[in-house]
């Protein structure tokens, strides 16, 4: 029984941290309140609002109620609240109600919370409309006769102190890095044809390329030019293949991807396209390039139709073109009856006669490597006769005498 590994054998991150900061967000708003006389008598419940003010993203006001809020005071008692104005939930916040002396003496009547440890922490407003402040705040006639009152004017300062909580990480300092510029140098590269050593003769061009890169991504250029076999001369002639292709797949040798034009899924070159994948799969197969030739089968897959499935599974078994050939005998399989009377169903079964068999696996829905001998006896009476399998199918039977349902 293998041992667990040891603890520092493991693979281990560094520790990471974090700090949580509560504090409050303090402001303050400044509330005078001239001819304090004729606001008496205005009624018990009754008050003086002062504009609303923002701390903490919340607004709040000050309401300074000259005969009480309680009616049970009798009137006895001025009463200061501050009130929460905005919409909120739970906000909470610490208080301080200043009312100024104005002797200057510097005597003045303080309510906070500020100053000192609160039992149950900070007061905590519900909803708009909640407040928080004294009924009793000052006696009124001995507001009357005190320093508070001048010129019957009264002065109060209001600070609130919004309790906000945050998480904080360590600062992260980033340096953007561009994104990988090899694929664009090579293609300039190619472009300039800058200390190349080999001239590429196709379709009547002359193409200067780099033999090292040639071999690097081509075991086919690699046999052409490194080979026991190796062109001793500097200049390679490319047949059967005709220049715009080979530009493309020399394009993909050096940066690994298609020119821009080649990928464009616009309607207009849609077709133009799809013909310039036939032709890179085929330069693909003869020169090794895998990769091309999956991103080929990918696109030619996004176009099998009835019109151009039979041409499709064609290329794809001549050019070893696994996954698309499947493809294709899966969709040939399921609409077979349309797909035969197609134009290049003929061709199909004349350049590759082999798949006959293949396809009536599919159809039979036999697993790949099984054989027409490995059907049952219902399948294989089915399948035999006079008529091959073209000529069942034609009629929309499978080879069970099931009506064939044709997919559009």
């Amino acid at each position: 029984m293998a041992r667990p590994p040891k603890p520092e054998m493991l693979a281990s991150s560094s520790p990471t941290c974090s700090k949580n900061v509560t504090e409050t967000v303090n402001g303050s708003h400044h509330f005078t309140i001239n001819g304090y006389s004729l606001a008496k008598g205005m009624g018990v419940g009754k008050y003086i609002a002062s504009d609303m003010f923002t701390v903490g993203g919340y607004q709040w006001a000050i309401y300074f109620y000259p005969d009480g809020k309680n009616a049970e005071d009798n009137s006895m008692y001025v009463s200061v609240f501050i009130a929460l104005a905005s919409e909120g939930q739970d906000v909470r916040a610490l208080f301080e109600l200043t009312l100024v002396d104005m002797s200057g003496k510097g005597k003045h009547k303080v309510h906070s919370h500020f100053d000192r440890a609160l039992e149950s922490g900070p007061y905590t407003l519900k909803y708009r409309g909640s407040m928080w402040g004294y009924k009793r705040f000052f006696r009124r006639a001995a507001l009357e006769t005190s320093d508070y009152l001048k010129n019957d004017t009264l002065n109060l300062t209001c600070t609130v102190g919004v309790v906000v909580s945050t998480t904080q990480s360590p600062e992260k300092f980033i340096i953007p890095v561009p994104e990988p510029q090899l694929g664009m140098h090579y293609s300039q590269l190619l472009e300039s044809g800058e200390a190349s050593d080999l001239t590429l003769e196709v379709d009547g061009e002359q193409i200067r390329a780099h033999k090292l890169i040639l071999c690097a991504r081509s075991p086919v250029f690699k046999a052409q030019l490194m080979g026991p076999l190796r062109e001793k001369s500097n200049t390679l002639q490319i047949d059967d293949v005709q220049a715009p292709i080979f530009r493309a797949l020399l394009h993909f040798i050096y940066t690994d991807a298609l020119p821009d034009s080649e990928t464009s899924s616009s309607s207009s070159s849609s077709s133009s396209s799809t013909i310039m994948a036939q032709h890179l799969l085929a330069a693909a197969d003869r020169y090794g390039l895998d990769r091309l030739r999956l991103i080929c089968e990918a696109k030619l897959c996004e176009g099998v139709s009835v019109d151009t499935v039979a041409t499709t599974l064609a290329l794809a078994e001549q050019h070893h073109a696994a996954q698309l050939k499947k493809v294709c005998l899966q969709y040939a399989a399921q609409n077979l009856n349309p797909v035969m009377k197609s134009e290049g169903f003929e061709h199909l079964s004349v350049s590759c006669p082999g798949l006959q068999a293949e396809l009536l696996r599919a159809v039979a829905g036999m697993p790949d490597g099984m054989t027409p001998d490995d059907l049952t006896s219902s399948q294989k009476g089915a399948a035999s006769g006079s008529r091959s399998v073209w000529a069942q199918a034609a009629d929309g039977a499978d080879v069970n005498g099931r009506r064939v349902r044709q997919k559009t």
